[in-house]
């Protein structure tokens, strides 16, 4: 048997027991170790019932998501590795009892369906959550699910991949018993209770099924969800399909074509990217220079400077993870404005079903508004979040490190500017980090971490860690103008700018980008956070851009006028008391004018040039970032943008979709771009050089090291 599983008894009931730390994936030789006990327990008159347990934290978490790899190109094809095995513990004679503590995902909630009960420990979480990684369930996963809990369920659970609780799916009847206390005892005892009983074969059951008629209307409005919900993505489509054949076809039909679009969905450019993506969230946290055992700060206390929008958000993530939080503001009147937003966002939350009044209320009494500094000297973390100017902040900054214990972090949230000039005004520049919060700060998962050319290792690994407390992605970026996401940012909105100043139309441009996957089109997103934001900035930095280069002027004149977007009502849309957009005549009026006083010739520009230009300044101005060293790896920067851009997932980021697209091929269109749009599209050395080798960013990566 294999090392990965072991097989003891408890008087007549057998114990099958994973121990592949740290989650028992399913990964080779755990299927042959469970399916050699199982041919065991048959064999063996001494044994009445059994039951399989996950060692350590968790029952299965799913299969080996490393193996996908292998899948895709054909060398492991796990219908065999899976399958037979399901069928082998259904077609035991004697009752096998899954028994599930901490996850049964994907592959482990397939391994648990083939078992003839079900219990779990409260607060296991069950799901098929394959959808993320752009596949659906490929073990009878689709075909056993809607058997235990009907149609529509089993659709929702495979199309979304959101986990049940162990509670919620003991009402769905995919758990028959929750066993509190002991676990394995008390699976041992449910084991003896139904010894006796015929071993119930979750694949003849057929009473949940319906009839076609019946499930028709379900799947139609699956479908139609999707289309809304997860815009682009083939995974859910092929999910509802595969559910579909379980109530058209028998099993083993339904299992075969299970299989096909498993195998179409795991070959597709999508599940590489979403893949690409899982491994990422968990790359970007590897600092090469900042070792795992580098020491950390404890912060228990922090407090925030500024109750605005961001600093309200920020306040209110660090309460969330149980994290005291000290609010200042300069007035009283600024300091209750800022108090009743997180109030109204805390009420929104609760409405919603996030959190219930009880979380609120507890978190609430960790935010303590203040109009002086009386109880910053005991804080072992400070996040600035004033105004977005160099003057001041370097101003409040002065002031914390007269204030501030020694030790203490002392984090800007800036998006732009220099935090080695903001370090200058302390005495103590390696306690100096950004932290680059994206807005609302209460629900975006990304989190720039900002390192100046002194800030300590010990600071950088806190912030990491402390990062994935309070719930986000950190990703640590290097110091330069807009670091790395906003940098890159500003050619992607230029473009978006020039296009409408050549004579495509505000809803076109926004239109391609949207159908392309984007969230939202970069016009429409200018308008939600405020044209007026990026107009300061550029105000700011004037004097740096280069004489005779065209730069974009629309969105600064709408600005001129007062039109900021959303907040105003008006930008490049207008919008009414709802904040509904519809396209403004007048803003196109306006910049056909500008433009004909400019000498811009105006034409007809298709979808797919909109998007060329757009993602591909994108493109190009990351392949600098990380041939500068501003990102560690590729997939920094393509975690950046799916997480505080709206990148689509599915497309695995700006760098990864470019190596999807053949990066001669990106450097090509670059450079048609540039003999006709001019400077701004001079090629990146670093694209023409991956260009010319045949390359990839992702390999650049492991081959050159760069550090930020």
């Amino acid at each position: 048997m294999s090392d990965l599983v072991q097989l003891t008894k408890d008087g007549d009931v057998a114990i099958i027991t994973i121990n592949n730390p740290p989650v028992n994936a399913l990964s080779p030789g755990v299927p042959q170790g469970i399916s050699e006990a199982v041919e065991q327990i048959g064999k063996d008159d001494s044994v009445r019932a059994a039951v399989l347990i996950g060692g350590g934290r968790t029952f299965v978490a799913g299969a080996d998501i490393k193996e996908f790899g292998k899948l895709a190109s054909g060398r492991s094809p796990r219908g065999a590795g899976l399958l037979p095995l399901l069928l082998q513990i259904e077609d035991c004679r004697k009752p096998i009892v899954m028994t599930i503590h901490g996850t049964a995902f994907g592959g482990g909630l397939e391994l648990a369906m083939a078992g003839h009960y079900r219990v779990a420990a409260p607060g296991a979480l069950v799901g098929q959550p394959e959808v993320k990684l752009g596949i659906i369930p490929g073990a009878a996963g689709t075909q056993r699910l809607p058997r235990l809990v009907g149609v529509a369920k089993a659709v929702e659970m495979c199309a979304e991949g959101n986990p049940v609780r162990a509670e919620d799916a003991a009402k769905l009847g995919i758990i028959d018993r929750i066993i509190e206390g002991d676990l394995l005892a008390g699976a041992v005892r449910f084991a003896r209770e139904i010894a006796a009983r015929p071993a119930p074969k979750t694949r003849e059951r057929a009473g949940n099924l319906g009839t076609p008629e019946q499930s028709a209307p379900i799947f139609a409005a699956a479908r139609e969800s999707v289309r809304k919900k997860q815009r682009g993505m083939m995974a859910p489509l092929a999910a509802i399909d595969a559910v579909e054949a379980a109530t058209k076809m028998s099993f083993e039909d339904g299992c075969l074509e299970e299989q096909r679009l498993f195998i179409d969905c795991l070959q597709s450019d999508q599940s590489k990217a979403l893949i690409h993506v899982f491994f990422g969230e968990r790359e970007v946290a590897k600092i090469p220079d900042v070792p795992k055992e580098t020491p950390t700060i404890p912060v228990n206390s922090v407090a925030v400077i500024g109750a605005g929008t961001m600093g309200g958000g920020i306040a209110m993530v660090f309460a969330n993870a149980g994290i005291t939080v000290l609010l200042k503001e300069s007035d009283q009147p600024a300091l209750d404005r800022g108090m009743a937003n997180i109030q109204k966002n805390y009420a929104s939350s609760v409405k919603r079903g996030r959190f219930t009044q009880q979380f609120v209320d507890e978190r609430l009494k960790l935010i303590r508004p203040t109009l002086q500094y009386d109880g910053f000297e005991k804080a072992d973390m400070v996040v600035e979040a004033v105004f977005e100017g160099m003057a001041l902040k370097k101003q409040v900054f002065a002031e914390l490190d007269r204030i501030c214990k020694p030790g203490a972090i002392l984090a800007s949230n800036t998006s732009t500017l220099d935090i080695d000039e903001i370090a200058s005004a302390t005495s103590r520049p390696e306690f100096v980090i950004g932290t680059h919060f994206f807005s609302p700060a209460n629900i975006m998962r990304l989190l720039e971490i900002v390192r100046g050319k002194k800030t300590s290792k010990p600071v950088i690994a806190t912030c990491m860690q402390l990062s994935k407390k309070i719930g986000k992605i950190g990703v640590l970026v290097g110091n330069c103008r807009g670091f790395v996401g906003n940098r890159m940012f500003g050619p992607y909105v230029r473009e978006s700018v020039f296009l409408v100043e050549e004579g495509t139309s505000v809803a076109a441009v926004d239109k391609a980008l949207s159908e392309f996957g984007m969230a939202m089109g970069p016009l429409a997103v200018g308008d939600l956070s405020g044209l007026d934001v990026g107009w300061r900035v550029r105000k700011e930095y004037r004097h740096l851009e280069k004489p005779g280069v065209r730069q974009a002027m629309a969105g600064d004149r709408l600005c001129e006028m007062g039109r900021y977007g959303q907040k105003t009502g008006a930008g490049w849309y207008k919008y009414d008391e709802n904040r509904r957009a519809s396209p403004d005549p007048e803003v196109a009026a306006l910049v056909r004018q500008w433009a004909a006083e400019a000498g811009i010739p105006q034409r007809q520009i298709p979808a797919d040039e909109i998007v060329d230009r757009c993602v591909y300044a994108l493109v190009n101005e990351g392949a600098r970032i990380l041939e500068e060293g501003y990102a560690l790896r590729a997939v920094d920067i393509d975690i950046i943008y799916l997480n505080g851009y709206g990148f689509p997932a599915y497309r695995g980021g700006p760098m990864w979709f470019a190596d999807t697209v053949g990066l001669k091929k990106v450097y090509d269109r670059v450079c048609d771009f540039h003999r006709q749009h001019g400077e701004h599209w001079e090629p990146a050395p670093l694209l023409r050089q991956l260009a010319e080798q045949s390359g990839t960013f992702a390999g650049f990566n492991r081959e050159h090291g760069a550090t930020a």
